[in-house]
């Protein structure tokens, strides 16, 4: 099969000074009057690969104890890691966030104490940890759901009533169906905001360059009507595939840092949700996945959503952690092991038998979130959206295998691209 290297452009705002703004933002909090002398001050850690949460976190730690407060970070990753204490850990390891790196201690433990109840009855939980603290500063990336659609979906409010409910929250949330979580999210967060001493939110965009697009302090009277505006910024700057119909979609990794469903269903247009129809566009007939990120320790929930995947990538997995997320989640197809192959070449001549042995529209890419360079069909080219930006990098030529069968890596154009 014969390829073209294709540079697709995408809004590209960029916050220059990551550091500088996140003092600049907290400082709008007034924390100095909220917090007292020695105030016990608990930061959230999840699970995302957002891609500059070291620096985040490190940064607000500091603000803090120069205010006088002892601030700690909690696991705040719902039921990944498979809810145990060494799978928190190596989750959070992964991704660099460590005692060291933050200057503060991290504290992760399995307990999540119920906290309240919304007025339609749904239990809401917060991390022991947490629960005991003076004070709680959220801090989580705003963006577009996997799983349903709201004005608010993935951001602080998922952060406090998911992220910090641990094991418990996460499937008192998503037992709720997709249905029921868009409709719910909004009362269970006000439920925590009510219940717990918030001082406060650090929300984060990303462009889709995987890079920080801004960093927004919320205060607890306002982080409703202001996520629900990042809400709507994180739509428009959500990358997407350049095309709407695709034979077959070739995706190098997937992971629980790469997108809460390991790939992102908004990029593919699949949910496999119980008793609700996919996303669309794009229509993608047939995906594969080759393989799993290192951050995501093992954690393969989303490899349900492919067609065919590799023996690598199922090695990779670790079914213990892929299988207690599915079921905090509710839906279990996406942790289903597809057809596998031995490797990446006859997995990807697997799904092109699937469909007649050809395929005109295949497109590759790394994941879901870095789609800026990615390799396609040449006959795709006309078929491209009328919005979509482009250029193309180099081809025609063929999809290149090592001896053991491996696809050779999706090499990006400038040294700088590389995430």
């Amino acid at each position: 099969m014969k390829v073209i290297r294709v540079r697709q452009r995408f809004p590209r705002p960029r916050e220059e000074d990551v550091a500088r703004a996140v003092r600049r933002e907290l400082a709008r909090l007034n924390l100095g009057s909220r917090l007292g002398p020695g105030a016990r001050v608990c930061l959230t850690a999840g699970s995302r690969g957002i891609v500059d949460i070291v620096l985040i976190l490190s940064q607000a730690v500091a603000y803090l104890k120069e205010l006088g407060a002892e601030p700690f970070l909690v696991a705040a990753m719902g039921g990944h890691g498979g809810g145990t204490v060494a799978g928190q850990r190596r989750v959070l390891e992964s991704l660099g966030i460590t005692e060291e790196a933050v200057g503060a201690k991290v504290l992760i433990g399995e307990e999540a104490v119920p906290i309240g109840e919304t007025p339609a009855g749904q239990t809401v939980y917060c991390d022991a940890y947490a629960a005991q603290a003076d004070a709680i500063l959220v801090v989580n990336r705003v963006k577009m759901h996997t799983s349903f659609r709201g004005d608010l979906e993935s951001g602080l409010f998922k952060m406090m009533v998911v992220g910090l409910g641990k094991e418990p929250g996460a499937r008192s949330f998503h037992r709720l169906g997709w249905r029921g979580m868009a409709s719910s999210l909004v009362s269970m967060g006000q439920c925590f905001l009510e219940r717990m001493p918030v001082v406060g939110g650090l929300a984060v965009l990303e462009n889709g360059y995987k890079e920080t697009a801004g960093v927004y302090a919320l205060a607890p009277e306002e982080m409703e009507e202001r996520e629900r505006e990042l809400q709507a910024e994180a739509k428009r700057l959500l990358p997407r595939l350049p095309v709407h119909e695709i034979d077959l979609l070739v995706v190098d990794e997937i992971g629980k840092d790469i997108s809460g469903t390991g790939m992102d269903s908004n990029v593919i247009g699949r949910r496999r949700n119980d008793g609700e129809p996919d996303f669309y566009p794009p229509r993608i007939k047939r995906i594969v996945v080759l393989g799993l990120s290192r951050a995501t320790a093992g954690n393969g929930y989303g490899i349900g959503l492919a067609d065919f995947t590799t023996a690598r990538a199922v090695k990779m997995l670790d079914r213990e952690a892929t299988y207690a997320n599915a079921l905090a989640s509710g839906f279990p197809a996406k942790a289903m092991i597809p057809m596998t192959l031995k490797d990446d070449r006859e997995a990807i001549e697997a799904a092109l038998r699937s469909l007649g042995g050809r395929a005109d529209g295949l497109v590759r890419i790394r994941n879901t979130s870095r789609l800026d360079v990615i390799e396609m069909s040449p006959d795709l080219a006309p078929r491209l959206r009328p919005d979509v930006d482009y250029e193309v990098l180099g081809g025609p030529y063929e999809l290149s295998f090592d001896q053991e069968g491996r696809l050779r890596p999706l090499d990006f154009a400038e040294p700088g691209d590389k995430p």
